[in-house]
């Protein structure tokens, strides 16, 4: 992960070289070129992850229903079961989905400093939807609830 970070930053890097050299007329197309590079390594990485999740599923079917889930997988009641899976990738696509052209704004209106403050603020709403949904909330409520054998 570290090598491919340092092939985003000298991606990035050689592109605002580029801009320096070509000049604004280009601008356009070295933007679009940096965020296409930076859209296939995302993908590449959401591919990984979807995989991966999709293998822990069949691991966990294959164990049987008796089997113990882990508590990321298995949730809380009703709300950890309305935002399952579908719910959370869907809403890691339509993040990445709107970062391009978050990203091109940001770009063109502020330079790198547009494109950082930018997935910062992506980042930063995955962060609190992961927070909310992947069950952080929860786990203070788990842990404050009582258990089933005392009840």
């Amino acid at each position: 992960m570290e090598a491919r970070d340092h092939e985003l930053k000298r991606e990035l890097a050689a592109t605002l070289q580029a801009r320096g050299e070509l000049g604004p007329e280009y601008e356009s197309a070295l933007v679009d070129s940096f965020l296409e590079k930076v859209e296939q390594r995302l993908d590449s990485t959401m591919d990984r992850r979807v995989r991966r999740h999709l293998a822990e599923q069949q691991v966990t079917a294959a164990r049987g229903p008796g089997a113990a889930r882990p508590p990321s997988a298995a949730g809380v009641g009703t709300a950890g079961a309305a935002a399952g899976f579908g719910e959370r990738f869907g809403f890691a696509v339509v993040s990445l989905v709107l970062a391009v052209p978050l990203s091109a704004i940001g770009v063109v209106n502020a330079g790198i400093e547009g494109l950082v403050v930018a997935w910062l603020g992506i980042v930063g709403v995955n962060a609190v939807h992961a927070a909310h949904y992947g069950g952080l909330f929860r786990q203070r409520e788990r842990r404050r609830a009582v258990p089933e054998w005392r009840e």
